[in-house]
């Protein structure tokens, strides 16, 4: 799918999470690059969840995951000078919820600041972990399905106060080989 042919948020978002997993089950299988099922994976989930027949994981599973990768930063790998990091700041209106939180090291976590996730990402010409976008296109669709975003042009939430930068959402995303769950 072209980037001109994506107009709405629901759009934008529901190709992005396509995408991550098409990502996920080639970083699973260990391959390379991707394959015709990973594309077909892809296309199916996206062509569900906007006709509304498949839904997005529950944060629940994340929270699932985030217990058992243990007490390490989300964004380096370090387990040294832990604290608790808000993947949507608190200064953009992110909430001091289980499903916010993530650790990362304090180098991590002053470096990342108030900004938006893949903001800080791109500036830092670097690639979350595949667990942790997952949650961030979570938080993301949950806030724009509250607020009544989802049939909202692109255009018209870019400049909105939001806890996300609509214009850092991936569409899309590096070679299985260069990515890590």
């Amino acid at each position: 799918m072209a980037k001109r042919e994506i107009k709405t948020v629901k759009e934008l978002l529901y190709w992005s999470y396509a995408n991550l997993a098409m990502a996920h089950t080639a970083v699973d299988k260990k391959q390379n690059k991707y394959q015709t099922f990973n594309y077909m994976i892809r296309a199916r989930l996206y062509k569900g969840l906007l006709e509304g027949k498949m839904n997005i994981r529950t944060l629940f599973d994340d929270e699932k995951i985030k217990l058992q990768e243990g007490m390490k930063c989300s964004y380096c790998g370090s387990t040294k000078n832990l604290a608790l990091d808000h993947i949507f700041p608190k200064k953009l209106g992110g909430e001091d919820s289980g499903d916010n939180l993530i650790y990362a090291c304090k180098s991590c976590n002053s470096s990342k600041g108030k900004k938006d996730l893949m903001t800080w990402m791109n500036e830092n010409n670097r690639f979350p972990s595949l667990m942790i976008l997952r949650r961030y296109l979570k938080l993301i669709i949950l806030f724009c399905i509250k607020n009544n975003l989802m049939a909202q042009n692109i255009n018209e939430i870019n400049t909105g106060d939001y806890p996300f930068d609509i214009e850092s959402v991936p569409i899309k995303y590096p070679l299985p080989r260069e990515l890590k769950l």
